[in-house]
C-alpha cells in the first residue's frame, strides 16, 4: 500500500511538473510589440538617434548614387533586400520589430545626418548593427544618397543568398521533390 501511495505521489509530482513546464513555454511565445511597446521603442529611438545637424559632404552625383548602391547591395542586402524594400527577405516582418521598408516616410523623414548616424552607430533592440569600423565614412554617406533614390519595390530582384531556397520551395510547391544537392553560400 505504501509503494502504491508512493507511485501516485510520484505521478502526481511529474503531472505537476510537465503542466508548469507547458504554460511556461505557452507563455514564451513571440508576438508583435504591443501599442505601448511600439510607442515607447519610437520614443527611445527619436532621442537617441544623433546627427540631426550633419550635412551630406557626399556630392549628389550618378557615381556616388552608385557607390552607394553598391555598398548597399553588399552590406545591407541581407536584412533590406537590393531595393531597400525588404524585397525577397523571408524574415523581415518576423523580426520584433520588422526590418523596416527604408522608403518609408519615417525613415525618409530623417535627415541625411540621422540616417549616416543610424548606419554608423545601428539601434539598439531593433537588430540593425553599426557598420563602424567597417565601412568608411565616405561609404556611408553614399549609402545615403542611395537610400534616398531607392529603385522599385522588386525591381533589383531577390538577393541571391535567398534566390536558391526560394526556388525550391517554388519547385517543392508544384510536386517536385527536393534537389539532392548542396547549398552555395
Amino acid at each position: 500500500m505504501r509503494r502504491i501511495s508512493a507511485v501516485r505521489k510520484s505521478n502526481h509530482l511529474i503531472s505537476a511538473i510537465l503542466l508548469l513546464s507547458f504554460t511556461a513555454l505557452a507563455g514564451c511565445k513571440v508576438a508583435a510589440p504591443g501599442k505601448v511597446e511600439s510607442m515607447a521603442a519610437n520614443e527611445a529611438k527619436r532621442v537617441t538617434i544623433g546627427g540631426k545637424d550633419w550635412k551630406n559632404p557626399s556630392p549628389d552625383t550618378p557615381e556616388t548614387f552608385q557607390t552607394g548602391k553598391e555598398h548597399f547591395q553588399h552590406h545591407c542586402q541581407i536584412c533590406h533586400g537590393l531595393d531597400g524594400h525588404n524585397t525577397g527577405v523571408p524574415f523581415a516582418e518576423k523580426m520584433s520589430p520588422p526590418v523596416p521598408d527604408l522608403s518609408d516616410k519615417k525613415i525618409q523623414d530623417y535627415t541625411d545626418g540621422q540616417l549616416k548616424w543610424i548606419i554608423e552607430n545601428g539601434i539598439r533592440f531593433t537588430g540593425m548593427p553599426s557598420w563602424k569600423g567597417t565601412l568608411e565614412d565616405t561609404e556611408m554617406w553614399a549609402i545615403v544618397r542611395y537610400l534616398r533614390m531607392l529603385p522599385p519595390k522588386g525591381s533589383e530582384g531577390v538577393p541571391a543568398i535567398y534566390k536558391e531556397e526560394q526556388e525550391e520551395h517554388q519547385q517543392m510547391e508544384h510536386g517536385a521533390k527536393p534537389a539532392d544537392h548542396h547549398h552555395h553560400h
